[in-house]
């Protein structure tokens, strides 16, 4: 099993920039793919990007690209997601997620099966 911790949230303006971390644990980081969603309150969860397993295949929702960028170094066992450019539309507790199994992961929350704690990101206008 791997254990994910994300960091890096905070308050940031319109147009601003965060860089979220995803620091896994428990097993060999490169077996996984690893996602990103986010969460308003009372909503469901939004899928945001995807890396394969290499990082050689990052994929995006059509709302973040151009603006997100999904990577990892296997080597520091740890994901990132660069935010820039951000809207308030944007705000929301972010996740970093692994599937059990596959290069890639998909745009659906059931498909993973590892979560961390999250991490807020507010967009003030």
């Amino acid at each position: 099993q791997v254990q994910l911790v994300e960091s890096g949230g905070g308050l940031v303006s319109t147009g601003g920039s965060l860089r979220l971390s995803c620091a896994a644990s428990g097993d060999t980081f490169s077996n996984y793919a690893m996602g990103w969603f986010r969460q308003v309150l009372g909503k469901d969860r939004q899928f945001v990007a995807t890396i394969s397993r290499s990082g050689t295949y990052p994929y995006y929702d059509q709302s973040v690209k151009g603006r997100f960028t999904i990577s990892r170094d296997n080597a520091k066992n740890t994901g990132y997601l660069q935010l820039n450019n951000l809207e308030p539309e944007d705000t929301g507790g972010y996740y970093c997620a692994a599937p059990q199994s596959g290069i890639i992961g998909g745009p659906r929350p059931e498909e993973y099966e590892y979560w961390g704690q999250g991490t807020q990101v507010t967009v003030s206008s």
